[in-house]
């Protein structure tokens, strides 16, 4: 009856190991996961080592061949448990290595040696067997617990599960090694013995399950991640695209944003146009149009404060957008404009500039108070044409 039950259990489990390590195979051909691969690993050396008990139980090879399905076994359930945890660690450090393959394989082949020729019976591989599953899964869901990775709380639990199982399972297996054991407890404990695989199969899909959660988890997080960075990425663009390469200016592309943020409580509208700029560009080239460009750009950014908008419109038409200035400060500032073009004429030519001022009234319509500001300043560049040619 024994006998029959170790065949069941052992069927239930290899069958339930070859179904995950399946489902893990097809998860990681579509997502390239490292820690899918350690685990798809994982799950079909489990599937060998159960196969090398499935030949133990039906079989029931001679003696000269049982220390090596002890190895076999052993060495397999311990690589099982290995990658395992490889891929746990991958998956909260994945720039992390648990352990180097070498060193894996040498553990899994030590263990297997051991299996050969120490664990010399079916008890024997029992106690061994358990308490290294059960020590290594639970160094495993400490580590994982530890991590504060929410999505592998399932996977630390699936662990943690195996571990009490394991704990159990050599507790059990020792008890057959006592002789002062209950025999009360004898028939229950064999019975227990020959069913505990189909126990370790729940917890077996309990840690597939965590692996699961585990990768979508990891997965949401670095979607989000990465679309917060191309959300980033996108915005220096804009900022990029937005800015005036020469003169380091916002253009007129970021008059829309300016408009909106002074709309509620309106703004001041300054237009200026460089007066006979032509001129120089004909007569000194366009380097120096180009430095007086921002000369001109650099004395609106010093007279204007921080949160005034200054904005260079086309060519050399320049806007300034001024919230809360009222008109005596607003001549102020651009007396200002013109004291320090006066200065920077001892290394460029002398600038000039009309400007046409108008206002923004609260919840107005931004283009019309464009258009009115542009409109005062060609009539003072007018203006100022017909002064010039009277003098």
């Amino acid at each position: 009856m024994e006998l029959l039950l170790w065949r069941w259990s052992t069927a239930v489990q290899i069958s339930s190991a070859v179904m995950i390590a399946v489902f893990f195979a097809a998860l990681a051909r579509s997502d390239r996961r490292v820690d899918l691969h350690w685990w798809v690993r994982a799950w079909f050396v489990n599937v060998f080592a159960l196969s090398v008990t499935i030949v133990y139980w039906y079989l029931e090879p001679p003696e000269s061949f049982r220390p090596l399905v002890r190895a076999l076994y052993v060495g397999g359930k311990t690589a099982f448990v290995l990658m395992l945890l490889q891929g746990a660690w991958t998956l909260v450090r994945p720039a992390g290595v648990l352990m180097q393959p070498r060193l894996m394989t040498a553990i899994a082949g030590a263990a297997g040696l051991a299996g050969a020729f120490l664990l010399t019976s079916v008890t024997l591989v029992g106690v061994g067997q358990s308490l290294l599953i059960a020590s290594m899964m639970t160094i495993g869901a400490i580590v994982l617990a530890r991590s504060g990775e929410r999505g592998v709380r399932w996977l630390a639990g699936g662990l943690a599960i195996r571990a009490i199982l394991g704990y159990v399972e050599a507790a059990a297996y020792t008890s057959q090694l006592v002789p002062w054991f209950p025999v009360s407890m004898t028939e229950f404990n064999a019975t227990f013995m020959s069913t505990h695989s189909s126990f370790d199969t729940g917890a077996e899909w309990v840690i597939a399950l965590g692996c699961v959660l585990g990768v979508t988890d990891r997965t949401q997080s670095e979607m989000r991640r990465a679309n917060e960075r191309l959300l980033e990425a996108q915005l220096d663009l804009r900022r990029l695209a937005d800015l005036d390469p020469l003169t380091g200016l916002a253009n007129r592309r970021a008059l829309p944003e300016v408009f909106r943020s002074v709309q509620p409580n309106g703004a001041t509208l300054m237009f200026f146009d460089l007066d006979g700029f032509k001129g120089i560009n004909d007569l000194h080239g366009h380097h120096v149009g180009d430095l007086s460009l921002k000369a001109f750009a650099s004395a609106l950014r010093e007279c204007f404060r921080p949160d005034d908008a200054v904005v260079r419109f086309a060519g050399d038409e320049f806007l300034v957008v001024a919230s809360g200035l009222d008109q005596t400060s607003v001549e102020d500032r651009i007396g200002q404009v013109r004291r320090r073009l006066r200065k920077a004429g001892a290394t460029l030519p002398q600038l000039g500039f009309s400007v046409g001022l108008a206002e923004l009234a609260p919840g107005g319509h931004p283009d019309a108070a464009l258009e009115a500001a542009d409109a005062a300043m060609y009539r003072a560049k007018g203006h100022e044409r017909r002064t010039t040619a009277s003098a």
